[in-house]
């Protein structure tokens, strides 16, 4: 520190005699010693090379460029780096690989079309961070026109290189590109190998996904992990479960990743018996904990959620955002409203996911004025609600009967610049049917910009038999048999519809059509719920 002082001091000693011709090398090293500091550093290096921009070479302005990029101001990091009179390959290759971060493939591939143009041909640096950024995104057909430049300049044949087209071909699901550039490279590392496996997966080719693991001279628990997860992602779950029991290394991840893959296939005893099978040996992470958690909410299992949430407390685990909203996610679809309205509360920080958890919550318990409320506090702190947040905020005004308050809300969405979808829509028919006001129902149903489903038809046909309106619930009835002929709300109120104006004719065809479909007969008043 003695010397970065000393340094600093000559230096002001410079200016004060107006001399600004420092020599390059002691301005690196002083620009170095400040940059590696943890407080104002950045701030104090900046200043120094921007006072001394003559004595300034290349490694200079890649420094200053580098430790923008490092601290993930790309804003500065691009000032710097247009400011520079001559860009050598690092300079590119550091912005680009900034960049990358930020996912702006429109950016970095006309960034990379600036490069080209200078003169300066790619590295094996290069090439990967303009790959990966396109990959997956609008301009991904790029991959083909890049992966024909690094033949062109042979870096096909690297395995960093040819790692990112195995990423791009598998983006374009590609199967005799990814198998091309995979014969192109010429030593063929072990990521090399699991990139190939993840692309069969992705793609949908399971068994040359087998067929490349065993042809593996080298795996590692990626190797394992890749497999796995690619099981899962193509349904074969009894696959996922034999390859997970015969992995040799297992570790939080893999027990965590088998339990999800479970709940994504909504087999959530299984997935809750799984993790108690882990918490024998393993000590569970926070995506663990929030997988298990999404189980409890999805099967009521409120009992396992507390045991959750007590391991949670014993252990010391730090409630993160991610945590706490599935704890309050978990509560609320259990039945305990209070425990969850608690545990949000106490959320240090909230997310317009939490926001949108405790809302739901309070919409499914009826609690109208409160889910009300807690958005108010939402839009007070400053957080914009989204398309799930209307669906919750609406259906706690349906289910509470809160009519005028739901229209000004429905009303909010357009001035929010959120396009109301068919769940809105059927938010707002069940909130109108309900309270009785079947004609605004029915003539937001014909207003819609797109033709009503069968929830839609279902929330009017509920609310007719509630409100005895026999001609409005025909219509529906009959909406919903265009869309689904063997629903037994539809056939029910068709018949009773029938019977009630003497057309025996027609319930009897009905009848007729019930039993060719193998409709059973609901109870009396069951159809009034049948879609609610």
């Amino acid at each position: 520190m003695r010397m970065l002082e000393k340094s600093a001091t000559l230096l002001r000693g410079h200016f004060s005699r107006r001399i600004f011709t420092i020599p390059t090398v002691t301005l690196n090293r002083l620009i170095s010693d400040h940059l590696r500091r943890e407080d104002d550093g950045l701030v104090e290096a900046r200043r120094i090379f921007n006072q001394n921009k003559t004595s300034l070479d290349n490694p200079t302005w890649n420094m200053m460029i580098t430790a923008y990029v490092q601290r993930g101001l790309m804003t500065e990091a691009r000032q710097v780096f247009d400011q520079m009179p001559v860009r050598d390959l690092v300079s590119w290759n550091t912005i680009l690989m900034g960049l990358k971060k930020t996912r702006d493939p429109e950016t970095v591939l006309r960034l990379f079309i600036e490069m080209r143009r200078s003169g300066l041909n790619p590295d094996e640096l290069t090439l990967p961070a303009v790959i990966d950024t396109v990959s997956g995104s609008a301009f991904k057909v790029y991959v083909l026109q890049i992966h024909t430049l690094a033949v062109r300049l042979g870096l096909s044949l690297s395995a960093y290189t040819g790692s990112s087209l195995l990423r791009g071909y598998t983006s374009l699901r590609d199967l005799r590109g990814l198998e091309r550039v995979f014969e192109e490279i010429s030593l063929k590392d072990v990521v090399s190998w699991n990139v190939l496996i993840m692309g069969y997966m992705r793609i949908g080719f399971v068994g040359d996904g087998e067929r490349a693991f065993g042809e593996m001279p080298m795996r590692n628990i990626i190797t394992c992990h890749t497999m796995l997860i690619g099981y899962i992602d193509n349904m074969e779950m009894d696959k996922a479960r034999d390859f997970f029991n015969q992995m040799g290394q297992r570790n939080v991840f893999s027990w965590t990743v088998m339990i999800n893959g479970y709940v994504n296939g909504r087999e959530f005893e299984v997935a809750l018996l799984l993790f108690r099978e882990m918490v024998g040996s393993w000590r569970p992470s926070h995506y663990t904990f929030s997988t298990v958690l999404k189980a409890c909410a999805a099967s009521s299992s409120v009992l396992v959620g507390k045991q959750a949430h007590s391991m949670i407390t014993k252990r010391g685990m730090a409630c993160d955002v991610v945590l706490s909203t599935s704890l309050v996610d978990m509560y609320a679809k259990s039945g305990d409203i209070t425990a969850a309205s608690l545990v949000f509360e106490l959320m240090p920080v909230k997310n317009p996911a939490s926001w949108n958890s405790m809302i739901g919550g309070f919409a499914r318990h009826g609690l109208g004025a409160e889910a009300l409320e807690e958005f108010e506090k939402m839009m007070e702190c400053g957080y914009k609600p989204d398309q799930v947040t209307f669906v919750n905020l609406l259906s706690a005004c349906a289910h509470a009967g809160l009519v005028e308050e739901g229209e000004e809300k429905f009303m909010l969405m357009g001035r929010l610049g959120i396009a109301a979808e068919k769940e809105h829509y059927a938010c707002m028919v069940d909130l109108l049917a309900r309270a009785g006001e079947l004609d605004k129902a029915e003539r937001l149903i014909k207003g819609m910009p797109f033709e009503p489903d069968v929830v839609i038809w279902g929330a009017l046909l509920g609310a007719c038999g509630l409100h005895s309106c026999l001609e409005l619930g025909e219509v529906a009835a009959q909406g919903i048999s265009r869309l689904r002929r063997e629903h037994p709300a539809a056939y029910d109120v068709l018949c009773r519809v029938h019977g009630e104006k003497g057309d025996w004719a027609s319930v009897m065809e009905l009848r007729r059509l019930m039993k060719i479909t193998k409709v059973r007969k609901q109870d009396a008043s069951s159809w009034i719920e049948a879609l609610g």
